[in-house]
């Protein structure tokens, strides 16, 4: 147990390191850089696309082409990366309801144009780099195309901190590539359609980073029975270029909808 432990940190730090290596600069805000956490938001691709489906909404690309992969990591994909709301904007009379629904577009600072989900190819492009955006377009299925989610998640959560667009979405896809490698990656492609509890899958979290870092997952489910659509992960700001460890993450108040057991739902309707 020892020895995959040590083998799984070493091969997680290389990882990380090489996903550095490839980022322009490290995640770093310029402006309104007075907040103290991160949300990595990762889905879980088929229960999103499901979710789509049983709510009639219009089919993305992405779900339409979705196919089965030997990989089952490769469903656990990228939604985006929120910062926490800066002490700076909550001094101005913003709560983090507000901030969490308009971000970069919250009234009064930092008042930019606002992004809309039903109409995300209408956002700016990103300035992301030919090499960044075809790595994104691996783990952010959503990327590009006729979803634009990158120009969507960037305009609401990114620009108005002047972050590097290559280190703002590199960082999102190395942080991504490391939970896929950790045991909480492997015990999510050995139960792929199976129905799972949430004691079980904090278990995995646990032997990945930590027993207390279990408090920093919110999970989110759709239908009944349940089954998997997303999982929020609450990371400190000042840890945010380092490999994924036990002293990255940072406890949330809620737990999220999951209930007791759910489904990891496999490709297809």
């Amino acid at each position: 147990m020892f020895r995959k432990d040590v083998a799984y940190r070493l091969g997680a730090a290389m990882l990380a390191l090489y996903a550095c290596s490839n980022q322009a600069a490290p995640l770093q805000a310029t402006q309104y850089g007075d907040f103290d956490r991160y949300v990595l938001a990762l889905s879980w691709q088929s229960g999103f696309c499901q979710s789509m489906h049983d709510r009639n909404r219009s089919e993305p690309d992405e779900c339409r082409l979705q196919k089965e992969s030997a990989d089952k990591t490769a469903l656990l994909t990228v939604h985006g990366l929120w910062p926490g709301l800066p002490k700076s904007i909550a001094a101005r009379g913003v709560d983090e309801r507000r901030w969490m629904r308009f971000g970069c577009a919250t009234r009064p600072i930092p008042n930019m144009p606002e992004a809309w989900a039903n109409r995300k190819c209408a956002a700016a492009e990103t300035g992301l780099s030919l090499t960044g955006a075809a790595k994104l377009s691996e783990d952010m299925p959503g990327a590009g195309g006729n979803s634009c989610l990158e120009r969507y998640e960037y305009a609401k959560h990114g620009v108005c901190f002047g972050f590097d667009p290559d280190a703002y979405f590199g960082t999102m896809v190395r942080m991504n590539q490391e939970v896929k490698a950790s045991p909480l990656g492997q015990f999510i492609a050995a139960n792929y359609g199976k129905t799972i509890s949430r004691r079980t899958f904090d278990a995995a979290v646990a032997r990945s980073f930590g027993k207390e870092t279990v408090k920093a997952f919110k999970l989110s489910c759709n239908g009944n029975p349940a089954y998997l659509t997303e999982m929020q992960i609450s990371l400190k700001a000042a840890s945010i270029n380092m490999p994924l460890s036990s002293a990255s993450f940072a406890p949330q108040p809620h737990p999220g909808n999951c209930g007791k057991q759910f489904v990891l739902d496999k490709v297809g309707y």
